[in-house]
């Protein structure tokens, strides 16, 4: 006995209209065109009013052509997508715009010159000088505070994961969920009334003691996040071993969560080294390089940026400086950004077998 295939003739009715590939951007083009009509039949002379009219014509243009075409349950999901769309580009377009205009106005006298020397007697209205001794100033003001704040935050989230129970370990939570809210310059003050005390002068390693206080509770919350991830098998495992927990935690609990601790210790790096309020406040600036962060005034890049631009009496030459100098900090950052990255990727535990 033979069964016969039946063939449909025509196209299946299961599957609904769709809209083509290219009718998102499509829909995109026509709602820039749209918007700058309105802008420019309206007076409007912002860009940034005609994007936003862009914006709103997008999703409001793709949720009405998708209800017609595919139906309003589709058509939802196409506006969730086209907000999302949306929300992404007003999150990159400022920082685009921030990192274009810091790289064309800063690459005007950022030189090897520049990189290589410092202020000197050099007026902040006249053209010349460097930043060497604000970068040198940077590095070891930041150098110092990584090596007090990371380990200190290291160990107590190793603390407060694996050994934390009780009274203590809630209110150490407590104070470093508060920690992580204080402005920048109540840490600035807290060490100025020490040096106030103690009678002491200006120096690199009081602004190395705020920045670590400021760091301090970001590693801490960055630490514990990544060791709350290892699954408990893998401590289970060792225990039953029977290694020692030390030693658990030592050779199992942070290979496995090294990448996201170096992370977070990197994050609150960057973060210190745009702190601006505590230095001035602690270590004053100093247009001469001092390599000594115990002892006299040193200069910083935020610092620098601010007296520049504060100093300059409308000075092109301050501008200029100002400008190189931050387009400098931003490239330190990145580059501890992509430094954490490859030392996240060298130190993760292997994955095959």
């Amino acid at each position: 006995m033979s069964t016969a295939t039946i063939t449909p003739k025509g196209p299946s009715t299961l599957r609904g209209a769709r809209l083509p590939k290219w009718s998102p951007y499509a829909i995109a083009a026509g709602s820039i065109a749209v918007a700058i009509g309105i802008g420019v039949v309206g007076g409007l002379h912002s860009r940034v009013q005609w994007g936003l009219i862009a914006a709103i014509l997008y999703v409001v243009a793709s949720y009405a052509i998708a209800t017609m075409v595919e139906g309003k349950r589709q058509a939802k999901d196409r506006m969730v997508t086209s907000l999302v769309w949306v929300a992404f580009l007003l999150a990159v377009i400022p920082l685009a715009s921030l990192v274009w205009s810091t790289v064309a106005r800063g690459v005007k006298v950022l030189d090897l010159y520049f990189l290589t020397h410092s202020m000197g007697v050099v007026a902040d209205t006249e053209p010349g000088g460097g930043i060497y001794h604000a970068i040198l100033g940077t590095l070891e003001q930041v150098g110092l505070a990584t090596l007090i704040a990371a380990p200190i935050g290291v160990l107590t989230a190793i603390y407060l994961v694996e050994y934390g129970r009780g009274n203590l370990s809630k209110a150490i939570t407590f104070f470093v969920d508060v920690m992580t809210g204080i402005p920048s310059i109540v840490a600035g003050l807290f060490i100025l009334s020490l040096m106030l005390i103690f009678e002491m002068q200006p120096f690199g390693f009081a602004g190395s003691l705020a920045l670590a206080i400021l760091m301090m509770p970001v590693v801490v919350r960055s630490t514990e996040e990544m060791l709350k991830l290892v699954p408990n098998e893998l401590r289970e495992a060792s225990l039953a071993l029977g290694v020692p927990k030390w030693r658990t935690i030592l050779k199992v609990v942070l290979p496995t969560s090294l990448g996201g601790i170096t992370t977070g210790i990197m994050l609150s790096i960057a973060r210190i080294t745009g702190e601006t309020a505590p230095v001035l406040l602690l270590v004053w600036g100093n247009p001469l390089i001092n390599a000594n962060p115990f002892e006299g005034a040193q200069a910083s890049l935020p610092l620098y940026i601010y007296q520049q631009y504060a100093n300059s009496a409308g000075s092109g030459a301050a501008y200029d400086r100002a400008w190189a100098a931050s387009l400098t900090l931003i490239a330190f950052v990145m580059l501890l950004n992509l430094v954490a990255r490859g030392i996240a990727r060298w130190k993760a535990p292997s994955t095959g077998r």
